[in-house]
């Protein structure tokens, strides 16, 4: 083996140990026994959530208390279901919201409904619980959620700002689903896959207190100039909001809130610590930049190629063989029609800037998810040598770039990275190797 082919080998290896450290299984297990309940407490133990992780945690919960759980609905996106006990398991879609996803949502708000005092809510959340928990407010309709939601999805808005607007127009977000469980008590345990890991956001926060308002969601589509192409419905429904019209999401300090539980039981930093740990094992000088890591995927490309040019050139910031780890979430502004998602595109623009580097770097981007965008790649590997047979094919990078059509440039250069769903998600994981 070529030490180019090496590179690519580890780089896969170190990613694919940054996702296992996520394993919501595990996860879920070990902070239930951190917290050392005593079904005997309750009288009936009930499990919903939502995610692209949910079914693996509602797993650990039924592993744990077994034949003590009186019912349980949670929905998840198409082909990420397991065999559950106990848990109904709704498949829906992601990232546009679907009829499914409404009949989940409604039947475990209707759940939660019927719960008392004395009962236990286990809430599992994961990355995706947002399009799968759709109750669209008033008389929006689902088709018209799915609009804003795609033209939110297409102008490069963050996950904070997209879930500002969805807390704003929905009936199961932004504490709405803890204002239904009350009473009784809830442990809300969730996978973190926003950049912060701030839990009003993630899945747009069903069980936590929403510090956001109507004009914060209004701001958001003046800000992406979407005010003009929003469905109507929802535009009147956001100005009702603002004019105190209609009541506000639950607010930090509310009641509603006093017997909810809110953990954290995978991040994105675990990730990158398990996947620093497998590189320094392959003999790597390592650096975590951040877990943080935002903006439009294309530029945050050009800055780690530029690391990676740096390492090649000065051994700065560490000398080779170096691997440098980051993670986060960044967004594409689409304007062409191509195929392909945030960690693919990334990819791409990464191949052209190292295209001409004289040394060995291979740069790894991934969904922890397994899945990037509409396909079925969670991102991609390149080396200096990718562009390089894409013109041998007659593909110019800079063209599939700007139509956003990375996907079938990368499987056309054999530098696809193909996992199948992981069952987790902690946003993404970026590897550069330069030896």
């Amino acid at each position: 083996m070529d030490l180019l082919s090496k590179l690519r080998e580890d780089a896969k290896e170190i990613f694919l140990e940054g996702v296992r450290a996520v394993d919501p299984y595990k996860a879920v297990y070990r902070e239930i026994e951190k917290l050392k309940i005593s079904h005997e407490r309750y009288n009936r133990i009930y499990i919903v959530g939502a995610g692209k992780a949910t079914a693996p945690m509602a797993k650990a919960v039924e592993d744990v208390f077994n034949g003590n759980i009186k019912d349980g609905i949670i929905n998840v996106k198409y082909g990420f279901s397991q065999p559950l006990r106990y848990t109904q398991i709704i498949e829906a879609g992601h990232p546009l919201p679907d009829e499914n996803g409404l009949k989940g949502a409604k039947k475990i708000k209707q759940l939660l409904k019927g719960v008392g005092e004395k009962d236990l809510v286990f809430s599992l959340i994961s990355g995706g619980g947002s399009a799968l928990l759709p109750i669209p407010a008033d008389n929006i309709t689902l088709q018209e959620k799915q609009t804003l939601t795609q033209l939110l999805l297409e102008c490069g808005a963050s996950i904070d700002e997209i879930n500002v607007i969805r807390k704003h127009i929905s009936l199961s977000k932004g504490g709405q689903l803890a204002k239904a469980a009350f009473p009784a008590e809830v442990i809300n345990l969730m996978l973190s896959d926003v950049v912060g890991d701030r839990i009003d956001i993630i899945a747009s926060g069903p069980f936590v207190p929403d510090p956001s308002t109507f004009s914060d969601a209004w701001n958001v589509l003046e800000k992406y100039d979407l005010v003009e192409n929003a469905p109507e419905t929802i535009l009147t429904y956001l100005k009702a909001g603002i004019e105190g019209k209609i009541p506000e999401t639950p607010k930090p300090g509310d009641k509603i809130f006093k017997n909810v539980l809110n953990r954290i039981v995978a991040s994105n930093i675990i990730a990158l610590k398990a996947c620093e740990k497998k590189a320094k094992e392959l003999g790597y000088k390592t650096l975590i930049l951040s877990s943080m890591i935002e903006g439009e995927t294309k530029e945050i490309a050009k800055v780690h190629s530029a690391i990676a040019k740096e390492i090649i050139r000065t051994g700065i910031p560490i000398q080779p063989p170096a691997c440098i780890i980051s993670g986060g979430e960044t967004t594409v502004t689409i304007k062409g029609n191509g195929v392909g998602g945030r960690n693919q595109e990334f990819c791409l623009a990464a191949a052209i800037e190292i295209a001409e580097i004289k040394g060995n770097v291979v740069i790894l981007s991934g969904g922890t998810d397994g899945n990037d965008g509409p396909t079925d790649a969670a991102g991609a590997i390149v080396d200096p040598y990718t562009v390089k047979k894409g013109w041998e094919k007659g593909m110019d990078p800079v063209r599939y770039l700007e139509n956003n059509d990375s996907y079938t440039y990368l499987k056309n250069t054999d530098s696809l990275l193909i996992t199948g769903p992981t069952r987790t998600n902690v946003m993404d994981i970026h590897i550069i190797l330069c030896a």
